[in-house]
């Protein structure tokens, strides 16, 4: 895991500026990448996830209107299917007391053929018929439990002081004496003497369940009747038993459907409609689970949620990916500048140092050439007396001087061959003595810290075409950065081989080698394991821009512990330069 950071990590992530001045801010990478995948982030998600939730919540809020829109209309049709059933057969009683007389009604073989056309034209729902005088004896009875009910005395049951009260009555669903649910339907008649009678029919409550289980519900959603007191009319599954009172809070009067979201004792939220029937004592109830209902835009709604964190997700590694990419560009473009900047400035102090090297070396050149000479002349005269040309040990001090004073001049002349930096000059090099004169500059170091050198270059090497001072400086600045990771009695070794059309020069040190993940990182600007050690970072940078200014190509192997290796590949021959052979 920690493995795979390292290698997501962008290259500026380390990077501290350390002399931006005033403007340090501008140089901070971290700073500007965090700032713009922030800024980015923002501009482009706050829209997205704001109109998601807008939408989420409008969407949710039209789908919840729309399921209490509907359970509204099932509870107004049912409503009105009701309220005709009842209504219907209440008027179906009032025309029969109006159309016939008292006499005929208590005929119980014209009652009967009533009883038989009520069934016909009304397809059931009458289950009997009975007339009831002023008394509360039932007079007459047809129907089938004649012999149960003949004779029997209303007079003090609720529904016939009702219907002598309001003159017409639809009674709360009861067992009665038959011992089953049914409902009666009862409408007084006034007669010219002051007298009346009620005409009275029984009502199979089957007739509103078969209506009520034949709406299309959803949700685990039923449809039942209720009396004003709470009490089932209808059987239901989830809401209490057949009249006994309902779970539910009975809902206040309204003379329209009503539709709402309300919470059972448990918790659970519902959807309930309801409607008063008029002129009954029936309440219409139809209550559907909420959470049923909703599931279709649960899903829908985790499909949303789903698609949103895709996206986000794919936003967010789009913006991270192309905010890292122009952010390492933009430290890339700084590394260069720096580069060149360092360059700039590394050339110049060069130029110094060559100006005051060539300086020196003239200098120094003047005196030689007058020692030289007086040595000469000293050797001279020598020669001319007998005594003196006998006198080996005067003979041998003159040799020495004239030796030492060559000696001198073959330095200063290497110093004024690397101080003069001249501009491209291809030449026909030879790179054993190229690396012998490079080697020749820092000998006294090796020799100081007991570094053995080893050159494995065979003198009929081919000679290379190519531009002698960029190549000196390869080489020097390959051998110092081997130096700089040996100790005391390292070996450096430096070999090649033809390959091809072109030779491979290769530097390798016994020193401490480079740790496997800085290998990648050996050619960065600014880039040193040496940093406490005065190491700048430019060293190898230049010298890989060098080298491939010249055509050629460097690599690396190392082995942490063991030493590492720069294998530098020079062309024969450089393609696209002008020869200018000395």
């Amino acid at each position: 895991m920690i493995s795979l950071l390292r290698k997501l990590r962008p290259q500026f992530w380390d990077h501290s500026e350390q002399a931006g001045g005033l403007f340090t801010h501008m140089f901070n990478f971290r700073q500007i990448w965090k700032l713009s995948i922030s800024l980015m982030s923002a501009v482009t998600l706050l829209p997205l996830i704001i109109i998601t939730l807008v939408d989420y919540n409008f969407t949710q809020r039209a789908i919840e209107s729309d399921i209490l829109m509907r359970t509204s209309r099932i509870t107004s049709n049912a409503k009105r299917s009701l309220s005709f059933f009842l209504t219907e057969r209440k008027y179906a009683l009032d025309f029969l007391v109006h159309d016939n007389s008292f006499d005929s009604l208590n005929d119980e073989e014209h009652l009967a053929d009533i009883l038989e056309n009520l069934q016909k034209g009304f397809g059931g729902g009458f289950e009997d018929l009975s007339v009831i005088d002023a008394d509360g004896r039932q007079r007459t009875y047809v129907g089938p439990y004649n012999y149960r009910l003949e004779g029997r005395d209303y007079s003090k049951q609720p529904w016939f002081e009702k219907v002598v009260e309001k003159g017409m009555y639809i009674s709360d669903v009861f067992m009665g004496f038959r011992e089953i649910p049914h409902l009666v339907i009862a409408v007084k008649y006034q007669m010219p003497d002051g007298s009346f009678y009620v005409l009275r029919s029984s009502v199979n409550t089957s007739r509103l369940n078969d209506m009520l289980s034949k709406l299309e519900m959803s949700g685990k959603g039923e449809a039942f009747i209720i009396n004003r007191q709470g009490i089932l009319q209808t059987p239901t599954r989830y809401y209490g038993n057949m009249l006994e009172k309902t779970s539910l809070k009975i809902p206040a009067f309204s003379e329209k459907t009503e539709a709402a979201e309300k919470k059972d004792s448990s918790g659970m939220p519902l959807i309930i409609s309801y409607a008063y029937i008029p002129d009954t004592p029936f309440i219409l109830m139809v209550v559907k689970q909420k959470e049923e209902l909703m599931k279709p835009w649960y899903q829908t709604r985790m499909e949303l949620i789903g698609f949103l964190v895709f996206s986000i997700t794919v936003i967010l590694m789009v913006i991270f990916h192309v905010t890292t990419y122009m952010v390492n560009n933009l430290y890339i473009a700084d590394q260069k500048r720096l580069m060149g900047l360092h360059e700039v400035e590394y050339a110049s102090k060069m130029a110094s140092i060559g100006r005051l090297a060539a300086g020196i070396a003239h200098e120094i050149n003047n005196p030689l050439a007058i020692i030289n000479e007086k040595a000469g002349l000293m050797k001279d005269l020598f020669t001319l007396k007998k005594e003196y040309a006998d006198d080996p040990r005067l003979n041998n001090i003159i040799d020495s001087i004239i030796s030492s004073v060559k000696r001198c001049a073959i330095i200063t002349k290497r110093l004024l061959a690397f101080a003069r930096h001249p501009d491209v000059h291809i030449q026909h090099i030879h790179i054993r003595e190229l690396i012998r004169e490079v080697l020749s500059f820092t000998g006294k170091e090796a020799e100081y810290r007991s570094i053995c050198v080893e050159l494995d270059i065979p003198e009929d090497v081919p000679r290379v075409e190519s531009d002698r001072s960029k190549l000196q400086q390869i080489f020097l600045n390959l051998i110092n950065n081997a130096f700089a990771a040996m100790d005391t009695e390292d070996c450096l070794r430096i070999s090649s081989e033809q390959k091809d059309d072109s030779i491979i020069v290769r530097v390798s040190d016994s020193g401490c080698g480079i740790p496997p993940g800085d290998l990648n990182r050996v050619f960065e600007p600014f880039f040193s394991t040496k940093t406490k050690k005065g190491g700048t970072g430019l060293g190898l940078p230049i010298t890989y821009n060098l080298v491939h200014e010249i055509g050629g190509n460097i690599e690396v192997q190392s082995t942490e512990g063991e030493g590492t290796t720069f294998s530098v590949t020079l062309p024969l021959t450089m393609k696209g330069k002008e020869e200018n052979s000395p």
